[in-house]
Order: C-alpha cells, then sequence, then structure tokens
C-alpha cells in the first residue's frame, strides 16, 4: 500500500522515515517529493509498505502524530492522476498565428 505523509518538517530524511515506519511494518521504499530546482523538501512523501494489514497500523499509529516539532498527516495515498504534458498552456491548433500583437 502507497502511504502519503504530510506534514513533514524539511530536516526529514528517508532514513528518518523509514525509522518512524518500520515498528508497524515492513516499508520497501521511501520517497520525500522534492522541488526540482532547489533540491528542497517539498514537506510531503510516500511511503509503501507491502502488507495492507501493516500500512493501516501505521496510518493508525502515526496519522497526528509529532516529528520535528510538526503534526503529520498519514493516509493511504489517492491514485496518481493523469498529468497533461502540455505546460500549462493550450497548444491547439486554433490559437492565432503567433505574430506579435497581442495584448502586451
Amino acid at each position: 500500500m502507497r502511504i502519503f505523509v504530510g506534514g513533514l518538517p524539511y530536516s526529514a530524511t528517508n532514513d528518518s522515515l523509514r525509522q518512524l515506519f518500520e515498528p508497524s511494518g515492513s516499508v520497501t521504499d521511501v520517497h520525500i517529493a522534492q522541488d526540482r530546482f532547489s533540491g528542497e523538501s517539498k514537506g510531503f512523501a510516500f511511503v509503501e509498505m507491502p502488507e495492507d494489514s501493516q500500512a493501516r497500523a501505521a496510518i493508525s499509529a502515526l496519522n497526528g502524530s509529532m516529528m520535528g516539532g510538526r503534526s503529520l498527516t498519514v493516509n493511504e495515498a489517492r491514485p496518481r492522476e493523469e498529468r497533461s504534458s502540455g505546460g500549462g498552456y493550450d497548444r491547439g491548433g486554433s490559437g492565432g498565428g503567433g505574430g506579435r500583437g497581442g495584448r502586451y
């Protein structure tokens, strides 16, 4: 089961998060989300545990607990949503001729 962990202190590491979850069971993967430009933590992570029963025990034990002075939000991760590759703007063919002259 994939578990979402929010509210992480920015000092959290993969090892410290693994140690937090291991009392509830086996941890197969830990991934702390990082900003792609600065490399700094975004304050959330995903932890994977192979046994659903152990994952649910970890969620119950750790949701609302404190780590580094911050309250953690721990729950089952939602499935990933499909992301468009459009870069945030319309890449369709109906948008004008590409010249200058817009509203600048």
